[in-house]
Parts: structure tokens; C-alpha cells; sequence
């Protein structure tokens, strides 16, 4: 058996101009540019690394961003919200912060025992930020705009909103090893053990909600972790066992990647920590140039022709 899913590894999502995409996640929520590269399947487009100051698994966001591309629908069969931890206590200065920076965001009160403050990027994708205990304990990057006290501490967990329910809560119990933890009216949380960020799910039961649209200011997939390529296999071989439709192991250079829908439709991921984001750069230089896999390297003057500009302010 392999060693059981530590957590959320990533959250990718689809945004539209690089910029305003780039400014949002560093100049507003406090994140460290992790990583500036392309999407190894259309590498004509940017795929930016968001996370803490040493890119950390389960503290990375991430994104495609096309500018222009068409708006999307949230809906059932999605990954509908991302929710950063931040520490109990720093609500009222993220009120704040986001209301001079223009941003609309709502105390939606506490929710299985969680202050909540919800939001939206410039692209209508839905972030939560959560105060709860557990994150002070978490490693969080000071060196940005954002108040250390207060700093995003990574990604807390993520909503599922699915028409059905049973299915996709037995994978997540049978096979992958989370566990429920407690329910609140049509809202069901799933967490894997252990300490660190991203150990939630929460499936939110909407059978009378439409169907989710993929496109900009939605979540393309929620990756998990695993700790190495064996243990990737392993889980493989187990989620093939499980009747899940896997595809080979992907080489997406900062981790190796397999796919699969679960059975609402979400499009899940397992990605190995190693090698990292410090496989070619150092902590230090994380996200401060245009980084291409090996095989992309003979492309880098056409590629880089092809992308749009962006100011890295930091």
C-alpha cells in the first residue's frame, strides 16, 4: 500500500490577462511568485506558480492564463471554491486590506466553526480566506505587501459542488483514504490526517444547480499529493482497480502528474513533491525568470516572441 494522501498538492484554475492575474495573487492576496513557465500542451501561453516562500505543496496556485479567453460558468461537476488559511484573528485586517484595494469581500460568518470571508479575483473565480487556529503553526512568506501577522499560510481546502453525492464521497472514503469529519446541512467535509495546509474537501450537495462550464475564473483541477513516483504508482494501480479512467504518469518537471475524473465530474490529479520548484532555481531566485522543461528549451526565442509582456515587480 502506499503511503496515505498527505493533502491537496495544487489548485489550478483558468484566469484571462497575465497581469492582472500576476498583480491580484503577489500585489493583493501576499503570495510569492513561485514559478514563471508555459503550458507544456500549448506553450504559446504562460502557466504561473503562486505559493509560499519556498513553494511548498499545499500551498500552491495555479494558473493558465489566456488572455481573452471566454468567461466560464460555476456549476455542479466543479471545483467551485479555493480557501486559503490565514491565522485566527486577521479577518478584520483582510476586510480591510481588499476594501482599499477595491476588492468586494463578505464575512459570511462561521461555518463548521470557521471564521469565512469570501471573495472573488478579477476573473469572478471564488476564493475564501479562513481563520482558524491551526494556521499560525503553518510557514508563511513575510517578504510581501501583506502584514506577516496576517499572511496567507496556504491553501486550506476546497468545495466540491456536485449533483450527486454518494459516488464521489465513497472514492474519497473507500479508496483515498479521507474521511468524514462533519456535515452541515447540504455541505459534507472530507479531511486526510496529518498536519500541514490543504487537508479538506467539502462536498457541497446542489442537485437543483447547473452544470459548471469550464473557462475563465474557473478551477480547471485540484491536484493531491504524493510523496514520491512509487507511491504514485501505487495509487495508480489502486484508483484503476477502483474503475477510475488514469492517465499515464506525466512529466510536468516540477512534479510527476496522473489524471482522472471522480465521479461528479471534477478533475482530479495526483502530483509527487519531488523534484520541486528549486529544481532549476534557487529558493532564493523562485519565479524571477521564464523557466522551459528541457524539451522546450530549443523553442525558448519563439516561445518567449509569442508570450506577452510581464512586469514581475517583485
Amino acid at each position: 500500500m502506499p503511503e496515505a494522501i498527505p493533502g491537496i498538492h495544487h489548485v489550478t484554475a483558468i484566469a484571462t490577462d497575465p497581469q492582472t492575474n500576476y498583480d491580484f495573487y503577489t500585489e493583493v492576496l501576499g503570495l510569492r511568485f513561485v514559478k514563471k513557465t508555459v503550458n507544456f500542451d500549448d506553450p504559446g501561453t504562460y502557466h504561473f506558480y503562486f505559493g509560499d516562500g519556498a513553494g511548498r505543496p499545499g500551498s500552491i496556485m495555479t494558473f493558465f492564463p489566456w488572455p481573452g479567453a471566454r468567461r466560464g460558468r460555476q456549476g455542479t461537476g466543479q471545483a467551485t471554491v479555493t480557501a486559503f488559511s490565514v491565522p485566527a484573528g486577521s479577518l478584520g485586517y483582510w476586510t480591510e486590506r481588499l476594501e482599499s484595494k477595491r476588492i468586494d469581500a463578505k464575512l459570511v460568518g462561521r461555518r463548521l466553526e470557521e471564521e469565512v470571508l469570501s471573495l472573488r479575483d478579477p476573473d469572478g473565480l471564488r476564493l475564501e480566506l479562513v481563520a482558524h487556529d491551526d494556521a499560525s503553526t503553518l510557514p508563511a512568506w513575510t517578504d510581501g505587501p501583506v502584514q506577516a501577522e496576517a499572511t496567507i499560510r496556504g491553501v486550506h481546502g476546497v468545495t466540491l459542488m456536485l449533483e450527486g453525492y454518494q459516488a464521489t464521497a465513497s472514492l474519497l472514503s473507500d479508496t483515498m483514504g479521507f474521511r468524514l469529519t462533519r456535515e452541515e446541512g447540504n455541505r459534507f467535509r472530507f479531511a486526510v490526517g496529518g498536519v500541514g495546509p490543504g487537508l479538506l474537501l467539502d462536498l457541497l450537495f446542489s442537485p437543483d444547480s447547473a452544470p459548471g462550464i469550464g473557462g475563465a475564473g474557473t478551477v480547471h483541477h485540484v491536484a493531491f499529493r504524493a510523496r514520491s513516483t512509487e507511491d504514485q504508482l501505487a495509487w495508480r494501480e489502486i484508483l484503476v482497480s477502483a474503475g477510475m479512467n488514469v492517465t499515464p504518469v506525466l512529466d510536468r518537471n516540477y512534479f510527476k502528474s496522473i489524471y482522472f475524473r471522480e465521479p461528479g465530474g471534477v478533475l482530479f490529479e495526483i502530483a509527487t513533491d519531488p523534484p520541486g520548484f528549486t529544481t532549476d532555481e534557487s529558493v532564493e531566485e523562485l519565479g524571477t525568470n521564464l523557466k522551459l522543461p528541457p524539451w522546450l528549451e530549443q523553442r525558448r526565442g519563439q516561445i518567449e516572441m509569442a508570450l506577452p509582456e510581464l512586469i514581475v515587480t517583485r
